[in-house]
């Protein structure tokens, strides 16, 4: 089992920064992919990154240029740092983690986080 907890988030006006992070315990030396999503308000949850195999980053679009991916070297936290933030990356940001190999685009998930409330203002 793998527990995440997200922190981190806040409120910033536009254009300012966060770095959020996601603490793994448990047994996180099993994960294979940890991903970062977000749900804005009123829409579904959307990809904004993933740590692939613990070597490879992929980011969506609206992340590209704005966000960084990167862990410890312990390998037990993963951060999400965003920065020129803008008002629609207002959203609760989740961490996740799993198990195995799967495909980029395969959105099925061991382990979820609470989530923590970004909220960018203009």
């Amino acid at each position: 089992q793998v527990q995440l907890v997200e922190s981190g988030g806040g409120l910033v006006q536009a254009g300012g920064s966060l770095t959020l992070s996601c603490v793994a315990s448990g047994s996180p030396l099993e994960i294979e992919d940890m991903s970062w999503y977000r749900q804005p308000p009123g829409q579904e949850r959307e990809l904004v990154g993933m740590l692939v195999r613990g070597n490879r980053i992929k980011y969506e679009e609206s992340a590209k240029g704005r966000f960084t991916i990167f862990r410890d070297s312990d390998k037990k936290t993963v951060y999400l740092q965003m920065n020129s933030l803008k008002p629609e990356d207002t959203a609760v940001y989740y961490c996740a983690a799993r198990r195995g190999f799967y495909s980029d685009v395969d959105h099925r998930y061991d382990y979820w986080g609470q989530g923590t409330q970004v909220t960018v203002s203009s």
